[in-house]
């Protein structure tokens, strides 16, 4: 039972499945097709514009009647998406069609829709699901800018409410210049990954060192087709919509070939390919996908946006103590060196014996270390 006294495993085994077509980035949609008395229902769930495109009609809940849909109740329907993803909802269209026995229940386009999802649709409802950002999160997008950190946000949500997302937490402020895209269009700009030596997003190069070495092939190095239309976005842009696995890795690409340090958190699947080519790869221990976790370097056991924080702190910090004990020891041991070499050249004799030197180096590493642990 649900908080809305549903009972949902009687309506499934009322409406058994017959088949399902799963949800995947370039879909943006999910289907079942179920049998309810003897007839096949295809049910459609996905994003709203997406989905809302392939209705004909729409289920007036006032009447309880079917209606098709005209021109003036689209555009209405289309503000009021619009209205939900400005209050950072996110939002989604459910609808149906019923099957007939000589439908072609496999094909489907170069996205992966299937034939049967994209037409002759009934729309039941158009949904909006607020997906509250965790309180910390604003907070350590704060110290994250603070630390020079450049924040980015690159999500499957449409423009507008990936806009008032990246509003609500801090990435995004009024005026500041910042772009917003949708994934399709960054592509479309930057023309998409190529291999530096064949140019081309396909190639024979090998992919990784194992099967350069076993292959005698060539190593594949990834490059952003249209160099200087990236460079002419990639200060600015802060937010990716609608985007796609090759998206995302594409800006990591394109980043990372520039001399940016770049760290992707990501949880699903499709975020697998960014996370491992990024200098960091967090994924989340407990909503993390498998896949995800096996393409990141560092694993979230708390799910928690400070604790990259945390992470990027405590690396720093080690970073900085190595940086002066090496500029410690460089200095004391070439001033050493130094005094030992001119007063042996201009007295004849040695002025440190090998003991001294030793006993010199332990007082003053010890000194050095006790200085650094503070």
């Amino acid at each position: 039972m649900s908080k809305l006294d549903v009972n949902y495993n009687q309506y499934r085994e009322a409406y058994p499945t017959i088949l399902k077509y799963p949800f995947s980035s370039s879909r943006k949609r999910m289907s079942v097709l179920v049998n309810k008395n003897q007839e096949r229902y295809l049910f459609v769930k996905g994003a709203s514009e997406m989905v809302l495109a392939t209705c004909s009609k729409w289920h007036d809940v006032q009447s309880n009647k079917i209606e098709m849909i005209s021109e003036s109740t689209n555009t209405k329907m289309q503000e009021n998406i619009r209205k939900m993803a400005e209050s950072s909802l996110r939002t989604l269209c459910i609808a149906y069609k019923k099957i007939s026995s000589n439908e072609d229940l496999e094909f489907k386009d170069d996205k992966g829709v299937f034939a049967v999802e994209k037409t002759g649709l009934t729309l039941l409802c158009i949904a909006g699901v607020r997906d509250i950002p965790r309180k910390e999160v604003p907070d350590a997008i704060v110290k994250c800018h603070k630390a020079g950190i450049t924040v980015r946000m690159v999500t499957g949500d449409n423009l507008i409410t990936a806009t008032a997302i990246a509003k609500d937490v801090g990435i995004l402020k009024e005026g500041d210049g910042s772009l917003v895209m949708e994934g399709a269009d960054f592509i479309k700009l930057i023309g998409g990954v190529v291999c530096k030596k064949c140019r081309t997003a396909a190639c024979d190069c090998a992919r990784d060192l194992k099967e350069a070495e076993a292959n005698k092939k060539e190593l594949r190095v990834d490059t952003i087709e249209n160099a200087e239309a990236f460079d002419s976005i990639k200060d600015r842009l802060l937010v990716l919509a609608r985007s796609r696995p090759e998206d995302k890795y594409a800006l990591v690409t394109g980043l990372k070939e520039r001399g940016e340090v770049v760290a992707v958190t990501g949880d699903g699947t499709n975020d697998a390919p960014a996370l491992k080519k990024a200098d960091v790869g967090f994924a989340m221990g407990i909503a993390g996908t498998e896949v995800a976790r096996e393409a990141a370097a560092i694993i979230l056991l708390d799910d928690n946006f400070n604790s990259i924080v945390k992470a990027v702190l405590w690396g720093r910090n080690i970073y900085d103590s190595i940086r002066k004990f090496i500029q410690f020891q460089v200095t004391v041991n070439i001033v050493a060196v130094f005094i030992t070499l001119i007063g042996s050249a201009l007295l004849k004799q040695q002025i440190l014996a090998p003991i001294q030197m030793l006993w010199i180096n332990l007082i003053m590493d010890t000194l050095a270390s006790l200085a650094l642990a503070t």
